[in-house]
């Protein structure tokens, strides 16, 4: 805009629109181009403004609407949202702007082709996946969006009321007007390890009990409207049950009865978790924890026991092998004949040992006599 002399020049490009203005009041609009307006008064004014995907201020807007309304419908394409009520406007037919209730916005028509979709939310708060593809999803005010793995239950809340039970996959909400939640449960099986704090037996003998336990959720509604942390009371349930089993037995029956105690401890546990929808597939005792002198002590019984049974095996290893003795002797005494081959055994097995042997039959005896008198299965019956 160049004033020379009784004359203002303004010149529009490509893509723009002027609104001319005289004494601060819209007159017309100056298309792109050259223009020499006589203006001697120097009461014209010429505002340019980019009309190519472009806003305009709405409350500019409001003013030209009642001043020239003619002019606002030739330019402008206005869309106002109402309460409960979003708006996706496209320009070109690209979405650019997701629109809040109650919200006006104004947009250049003139090289812009302005297509608005408006969306009832009062209705249904879910988000069509079309409508998820027009919006910018990221850091969205209007809109919540989650993904529920196969492995995990999601609940819907609106307004602190559970709507339904979600399947695995993504969901996106409106959360216009209204407040939406969504609770992710693990359904996998889980394992809780318990750390129980120092307690006394019967026998007042302080230890101390760490226990294992594998839970899964089988009912997620019950278990979220039961429970605000399934862990924590899980922990805190098994810790009141193996301190009551403790206190109610004797330090051996604690170590010798392990099997005894584990199923009266998932016994409680059960019947407690089973109105709340959660199942324990598993609870143990893992260790027992006594204290040092303690620990010592049973140690030393442990070791007398163990020799006292090696003694008891031994003596009866010993018992066994007399009476083995015994029964040979009884057959050798009746049967001379196994007396004499038992003694040719060890001659045997002595002889193998032996390197040279040399044999004498005595003084005037021959050969035959020696071979005649080196065995005798039989004593003569003169002896």
């Amino acid at each position: 805009m160049v004033r020379a002399g009784l004359f203002l020049r303004v010149l529009v490009k490509d893509g723009e629109r002027a609104l001319l203005l005289r004494d601060g009041r819209t007159v017309r609009v100056l298309e792109p181009g050259l223009h020499r307006l006589f203006d001697p008064r120097g009461a014209l004014k010429a505002e340019s403004f980019n009309v190519v995907r472009t806003e305009f201020p709405a409350d500019r807007y409001a003013v030209l609407k009642a001043e020239r309304p003619e002019i606002a419908a030739q330019l402008f394409e206005a869309v106002e949202t109402r309460a409960d009520e979003l708006a996706i406007v496209s320009l070109d037919g690209r979405p650019t702007h997701l629109m809040a209730p109650w919200q006006v916005r104004v947009y250049w028509k003139v090289a812009t082709a302005v297509t608005v979709e408006r969306i009832d939310v009062t209705s249904d708060p879910k988000v069509s996946v079309r409508h998820l593809s027009l919006i910018e999803r990221a850091r969205n005010p209007h809109v919540m969006e989650t993904v529920v793995e196969n492995h995990e239950a999601g609940l819907l809340y609106v307004e602190g009321r559970l709507v339904e039970r979600l399947a695995s996959g993504r969901h996106a909400f409106w959360t216009v007007g209204r407040k939406i939640e969504i609770k992710r449960v693990d359904l996998r099986p889980q394992a809780v390890e318990i750390t129980a704090q120092e307690m006394l037996t019967k026998d007042r003998i302080a230890l101390r009990v760490t226990l294992t336990a594998l839970r899964r959720i089988v009912d997620p509604e019950r278990a979220v409207s039961a429970v605000v942390d399934v862990d924590g009371w899980l922990y805190r349930l098994v810790q009141f049950a193996i301190r009551e089993a403790v206190a109610a037995r004797t330090l051996d029956e604690v170590l010798s009865a392990k099997s005894v105690l584990d199923a009266e401890l998932r016994s409680f546990v059960r019947e407690r978790l089973g109105e709340a929808g959660i199942e324990v597939t598993e609870l143990g005792v893992k260790d027992v924890i006594l204290p040092g002198e303690i620990r010592e002590l049973v140690n030393k019984v442990v070791e007398a026991e163990r020799t006292a049974k090696a003694n008891l095996i031994r003596r009866q290893e010993e018992t066994a092998a007399t009476r083995s003795l015994l029964n040979t002797a009884k057959l050798m005494e009746e049967n001379p004949l196994l007396l004499r081959l038992k003694e040719l055994e060890r001659l045997e097995r002595l002889v193998e040992k032996v390197g040279r042997i040399d044999l004498h039959a005595g003084e005037g005896q021959g050969f035959d006599a020696l071979l005649s008198k080196l065995v005798r299965l039989k004593a003569s019956e003169s002896a």
